[in-house]
Formats: structure tokens, C-alpha cells, sequence
């Protein structure tokens, strides 16, 4: 027999690009399977990529690690929702995440 799963099945994406709703606290999650596929269970900053109508943007943010799980969340940063006006609730794309510091 397999191993047993626990907890609520994942969103399933695997690959960059990818499509996501930011959370009302401006954060926006980087899913455990897509973590795992690109082996970024140790980083804690990262250079993030992100599209919004049509428009790209480019930031450097720390990766909240969740305590049972490999998923990441990170905070869009404040001046660039200002100047994006990207509000909570938002659709967006992450483009591209690129490992900047490994380890707590």
C-alpha cells in the first residue's frame, strides 16, 4: 500500500508560468508541488517575477515557509501595488522565481 495523504489535495501546478488570486494580506502562494519541482524547500529569498495587466514586474521578497507543508508564500510589496494598483483579490501571474538566498 502507498502512503497515505493527509489534508486537502493541492492546486497541482508544477510549472512556471502560473495564474493566482493574492490573498487580502497581499501575499500570493507558490503551491508545495511547484516547491518541490523546482527544489526550493531551503530558500528563503528570492527574486520574483510577476505579470498584471500586461505589465511585468520584477521584486525581491523573502518566502514565508508554512510549518507542515513544502508551500512558500510571499508579499507583493507595497509600492508596487501602489503603483500597479493591484488590489487584495487580484488575479496575477508569476512568471519567473529565482533562488537568492538558501537557508533560515
Amino acid at each position: 500500500m502507498g502512503e497515505r495523504r493527509r489534508g486537502t489535495r493541492g492546486l497541482g501546478i508544477e510549472s512556471l508560468p502560473y495564474r493566482v488570486k493574492m490573498y487580502s494580506n497581499n501575499q500570493v502562494l507558490v503551491p508545495a508541488s511547484l516547491v518541490r519541482k523546482l527544489g526550493f524547500q531551503d530558500v528563503s529569498e528570492a527574486q520574483v517575477t510577476i505579470k498584471y495587466t500586461g505589465l511585468e514586474y520584477t521584486f525581491v521578497t523573502k518566502l514565508l515557509k508554512t510549518k507542515y507543508t513544502d508551500s512558500r508564500q510571499f508579499t507583493v510589496p507595497k509600492e508596487l501595488r501602489e503603483k500597479a494598483q493591484i488590489p487584495p483579490g487580484a488575479e496575477i501571474e508569476v512568471v519567473d522565481i529565482k533562488p537568492l538566498k538558501r537557508g533560515q
